[in-house]
């Protein structure tokens, strides 16, 4: 089954600064039905979503430049991007506190199963 949004896969916008869990996101996600957009940095952050508009954004907590909370801080700043769901992803012990104090809508520690990944994106998308 297709993740769609009306005629369009819905996209992701993934921010990690690691290649292969780049890769993996991509992968898993695409085989999942998710039209996918990776980010290694997040500089511009809220330009690049502005532009992408997507569904979703998932965001590493030590991403460079500004970090995850900071972007997330960014994004939130913006009435148009407001409305768009993110998940806070780390290997921090407090993500879920620092995932509230960024505004995310969601949180997972690293190391994760993918599998409770895709139901929390798939529950934040729908």
């Amino acid at each position: 089954m297709e993740a769609t949004f009306g005629q369009r896969k819905k996209i992701v916008a993934v921010f990690d600064d690691d290649r292969d869990l780049l890769d993996i996101y991509s992968y898993l996600l695409e085989e999942d039905g998710y039209e996918v957009v990776l980010y290694s940095n997040c500089n511009d952050v809220v330009a690049k979503m502005k532009e992408l508009l997507p569904n979703i954004i998932l965001m590493d907590n030590w991403i460079p430049v500004m970090g995850g909370v900071a972007a997330i801080e960014e994004i939130r700043k913006e009435e148009e991007l407001r409305h768009i769901p993110i998940i806070l992803v780390s290997a921090n012990n407090d993500v879920e506190k620092l995932a509230e104090k960024a505004g995310a809508d969601g949180a997972i520690a690293k190391p994760f199963e993918f599998s409770d990944l895709l139901c929390l994106i798939a529950k934040l998308s729908a």
